[in-house]
């Protein structure tokens, strides 16, 4: 896939996007990357070209070390706490519930908020090299991005404080057995692979797509029988669309289906 277009931290390669951190060398999370990284994402969300994101780091090292320490002073302020708290709460889960799925291509150390960062991301691929952890509380510090939330649904409670209570990092092998993240390729060739993936995604069924992910998050948060209700209605409105009736014909004429997201 060749390059379309690049601005900023944004290249679009047919319909996939490539948002890259680029904060070299730890691509650590500051106020002013996470504005950013937040406006690239709504931009996307609204342009109908775009079918899947693929979300890394610059260079071979860091996916994202995490938070910017040099701005931890102005936590100790409670005010300035809550806002920056509930802004980045606000964002993570906006890219956990965004409609076009995302996976996190993980090319380095992936600690702390960058960890908090790749398990907010629906899907993730990691290099052979990769290094995963919670560490704030070798600081005497806690995780503060959701990661004492999604760390435990995703890989259990047990195996989650144990990785909480120590900061201990992990390779990418452990991680994947753990259920932290789905695939593992060698470093020459994560970003090509993960790509192929995302185009994958992206050629397929907009509306199905968005109602999987809607439905297994919104359901994950409510009992079973509100979480079936959701899914009934997420079916309903998929079935009825053109896309549906494009992807049955397609199949019975032995043919590629043409979704178009209607």
């Amino acid at each position: 896939m060749n390059k379309t277009e690049k601005q900023g931290l944004l290249e679009l390669k047919e319909n996939v996007a490539l948002i890259t951190i680029n904060r070299p060398p730890a691509n650590a999370l500051n106020n002013e990357t996470l504005y950013e990284l937040q406006a690239v994402f709504r931009q996307l969300e609204l342009n109908p070209n775009v079918g899947a994101i693929v979300l890394t780091g610059s260079g071979e090292k860091n996916f994202s070390s995490g938070a910017d320490i040099s701005e931890f002073g102005e936590m100790a302020d409670r005010g300035t706490a809550d806002v920056t708290l509930n802004r980045m709460h606000d964002f993570f889960n906006y890219i956990e519930r965004f409609p076009k799925p995302v996976i996190a291509c993980i090319n380095g150390k992936a600690l702390g908020g960058g960890n908090e960062l790749q398990m907010a991301c629906h899907l993730s691929i990691a290099s052979d090299t990769a290094e995963l952890g919670q560490p704030e509380i070798r600081l005497g510090i806690m995780p503060g991005y959701g990661g004492t939330q999604r760390l435990p649904r995703q890989i259990g409670q047990r195996r989650a404080l144990e990785l909480l209570l120590t900061g201990d990092r992990i390779s990418a092998q452990k991680a994947a057995d753990l259920g932290l993240i789905n695939r593992i390729v060698p470093q020459e060739r994560l970003l090509d692979e993960a790509l192929k993936w995302a185009k994958q995604l992206a050629d397929g069924p907009p509306l199905a797509m968005k109602g999987i992910l809607d439905a297994v998050y919104r359901g994950s948060e409510v009992q079973l029988d509100e979480g079936m209700e959701i899914e009934r209605n997420n079916v309903k409105r998929v079935m009825t669309s053109e896309d549906a009736v494009e992807g049955v014909m397609a199949f019975f004429t032995k043919r590629g289906p043409k979704f178009k997201g209607r």
